[in-house]
Order: C-alpha cells, then structure tokens, then sequence
C-alpha cells in the first residue's frame, strides 16, 4: 500500500492511500478517533469506482504524522495479537 502526502503541516496532514477502499482506511481512521490528540479525521473516495482512499487528518498537542505512526504501530500490534490468539484457537 502507497501514502502521497498531498499537505504536510505539523497538526494537519492530508494523505492519499492507494488501491485502498473502505477496510484498512476505516481501521485507521478508527484508531486515530481514539488519540485524545486528533480533533478531526476523515476519508473519502473521490469517485465510486476510485480505488483510492483520501484522507484528512487534525491533531492539537501532538504532530499529525506522530499521530499517523502512532496509530499505525497500534494497528500492527492489534494484527499480531489476533494472529497470534487466533493460532492458539485454531492448533
């Protein structure tokens, strides 16, 4: 998966990212929402049959791109739990 960073300020941040519709936008914009930090995030698709995901992101306190790295390795943690707890259910 790509990121273009179309604005790049320190407490506002838009972001493409490419051949991503609604699944892992939707789980980062879910964990950004739980950052106190952020005050507004969003995605969008430009176009129905666009493939990519645009995003807008404002924080307060805290760099907007700290806040995007932040919310990426708690994802990534998330993911390997779940792959982890779901081994043990499966072996």
């Amino acid at each position: 998966m790509e990121i273009e960073i179309l604005v790049d300020k320190p407490e506002h941040l838009e972001f493409i990212m490419k051949k991503t519709r609604h699944t892992v936008p939707n789980l980062l914009r879910e964990t950004l929402l739980s950052d106190s930090s952020v005050e507004f995030v969003s995605y969008k698709l430009e176009h129905p049959m666009d493939p990519d995901s645009k995003f807008i992101l404002k924080t307060k306190g805290k760099k907007a791109k700290k806040a995007l790295t932040d919310a990426i390795s708690e994802i990534e943690k998330e993911l390997a739990d779940f792959k982890q707890n779901s081994k043990k259910c499966l072996s």
